[in-house]
């Protein structure tokens, strides 16, 4: 926020940075992290950086996602980006082009972060409407998170434009991450990738780029998951089915341009 007085562009994009961040760091604190009290990891992250994510919510629907039997499921994987091939056989043409550019990186970067807020909000509209008090009180919690935030932004020396563009641009960094994490597999254990980085995204994402070793021992802090991952590397490319990549630089040139996977879910079928 200080270097947007000296230079706005530059404050926006470490703005953008330490939002990515704090999301990473939000996603400890539901595994646990660092503090064994609950309500004082939660406390940490109280401040809504990201404004359009209610922290609660995160929670909850991350905390579902972490079911392996469920993962990329359409209707039961929070997280998941497949749709049920009958419901996209239903969309409007519009509406199928402007998924499959969502589901190239290239996408996932520029409209991804509308996209997904989107259907999160509307999922949570729906179930606020049939009175599931617990979602309700997530967005209830999330006004005064999000006034902190606002109220600080009134005395920085960013305007609240350009803390928008950061904050677009934090989430969007995260769909880096969550771009391919998971895929659409017979079975369970072979939905979950490995990305072999030692970069400073792995570092901004808090070694989530070995994502399988997180969904097998997910109360494992962050830096510790390498050493896990070192010191047994072919159990985890033999347990995830051999999904994997060397580097987020990698997953660019791949699939920067071209889609990695359908929009509908390529092997789910809805049970009659």
């Amino acid at each position: 926020m200080w270097l947007s007085a000296l230079w706005l562009p530059v404050g926006i994009v470490i703005t953008g940075l330490a939002i990515a961040q704090f999301a990473s760091l939000q996603h400890e604190i539901i595994h646990g992290h660092p503090f064994k009290t609950k309500a004082l990891n939660q406390a940490l992250v109280f401040p809504a950086l990201p404004l359009f994510i209610p922290f609660l919510r995160f929670r909850d629907t991350h905390l579902a996602h972490h079911q392996d039997s469920i993962l990329t499921d359409p209707y039961d994987d929070p997280e998941s980006n497949y749709m049920d091939g009958g419901e996209w056989a239903r969309l409007p043409s519009w509406m199928q082009t402007l998924l499959l550019f969502n589901n190239r990186l290239l996408g996932r970067l520029t409209v991804g972060p509308v996209i997904s807020q989107l259907s999160f909000m509307r999922a949570d509209w729906v179930a606020i409407r049939n009175k599931d008090l617990k979602v309700l009180m997530g967005w209830v919690w999330h006004i005064p998170a999000m006034g902190i935030v606002i109220i600080w932004l009134i005395y920085a020396p960013m305007p609240v434009w350009a803390y928008l563009v950061a904050t677009y641009l934090g989430l969007s960094i995260l769909k880096i991450r969550t771009f391919l994490e998971h895929q659409a597999h017979e079975k369970a254990r072979g939905r979950t990738v490995i990305i072999e980085d030692h970069g400073p995204l792995a570092f901004l994402f808090l070694n989530n780029n070995l994502h399988v070793v997180h969904h097998m021992h997910p109360k494992l802090p962050w830096y510790r998951l390498p050493a896990v991952y070192r010191a047994n590397v072919d159990r985890y490319l033999k347990r995830n089915e051999g999904y994997y990549f060397a580097s987020y630089a990698q997953v660019f040139r791949d699939y920067f341009w071209k889609a990695k996977d359908p929009v509908p879910h390529p092997i789910w079928r809805r049970n009659p």
